[in-house]
């Protein structure tokens, strides 16, 4: 119970402190600390090959992967948020002027008479 606690505190204590895009020694040696501890766990008399994988999971590979997930917030919040401004400026772009197969269509009178139909109305035969 206390090694779970000293992991929890220590990956908070990573995501507090990595304010760099390339800080990326602390997940590394977590890692191996992690695969150590699995080592050990294979390597020992009391220990199994199944127990030293699921050490390396829970404790080296669960916990790396969502502190780089966090850490990569940041980032893809920024990225969305470009990528929503360039379509919005793609959007203001393509509504600024109408495409030119569309000119044809358009009402050339000043908006008091039907538009004409393009069309034409076909009859019920009688």
């Amino acid at each position: 119970m206390r090694v779970l606690a000293f992991t929890s505190l220590t990956i908070f204590a990573a995501v507090q402190h990595f304010t760099s895009k390339f800080m990326y020694i602390v997940p590394i040696a977590w890692l191996y600390v992690a695969l150590m501890m699995a080592v050990a766990e294979a390597t020992s008399s009391q220990g199994s090959v199944l127990g030293a994988c699921i050490t390396f999971l829970l404790y080296g590979v669960l916990p790396i992967a969502l502190v780089l997930y966090f850490m990569g917030t940041p980032t893809r919040r920024q990225a969305r948020l470009e990528r929503e401004a360039q379509e919005a400026q793609a959007y203001a772009a393509q509504q600024a002027a109408p495409p030119p197969e569309t000119a044809a269509l358009t009402q050339t009178n000043a908006g008091d008479l039907a538009p004409r139909d393009l069309v034409p109305p076909v009859r019920k035969e009688p």
